[in-house]
C-alpha cells in the first residue's frame, strides 16, 4: 500500500504565498509522474500542474508564472510554490503520483486534501 499525505495549507491573503509538499511512502519502487489538483466549492476538480520522473513541467494556464512544481525523488515528494496567490486560487488542493508497485505494474494514488484559503 501507498500513502500520500499533503501539507501546507491554510489561510493567507491575497498577493501571499503558500508552498504545499506531499510526501510518498510505502511499498513503492519508483514514481514516474506526479501532480496538483484542486476542487474549488461546487466545481470539479482541476490538474494544476504536473511533473515528470525527469523534471519536465506542465501548468494549467489560470497559475502560469505564478505557481511552480518540484519534486525531490530521493523523498518521494513533490512540492508546490503558489506566489501572488488570489481569491479564486481557493480550493483543496490534492496530490496524486503514478507509482510503479512491482515489475510492470503502476497504480495511481491520491492524497487526502489540504486546504487553501486566499482571503483578506
Amino acid at each position: 500500500q501507498v500513502q500520500l499525505v499533503e501539507s501546507g495549507g491554510g489561510l493567507v491573503q491575497p498577493g501571499g504565498s503558500l508552498r504545499l509538499s506531499c510526501a510518498a511512502s510505502g511499498r513503492i519502487f519508483s514514481i514516474y509522474s506526479m501532480a496538483w489538483y484542486r476542487q474549488a466549492p461546487g466545481k470539479e476538480r482541476e490538474l494544476v500542474a504536473t511533473i515528470s520522473s525527469g523534471g519536465s513541467t506542465n501548468y494549467a494556464d489560470s497559475v502560469k508564472g505564478r505557481f511552480t512544481i518540484s519534486r525531490d525523488n530521493a523523498k518521494n515528494a513533490v512540492y508546490l510554490q503558489m506566489n501572488s496567490l488570489k481569491p479564486e486560487d481557493t480550493a483543496v488542493y490534492y496530490c496524486d503520483a503514478e507509482v510503479g508497485v512491482g515489475i510492470g505494474v503502476t497504480r495511481k494514488y491520491w492524497g487526502q486534501g489540504t486546504q487553501v484559503t486566499v482571503s483578506s
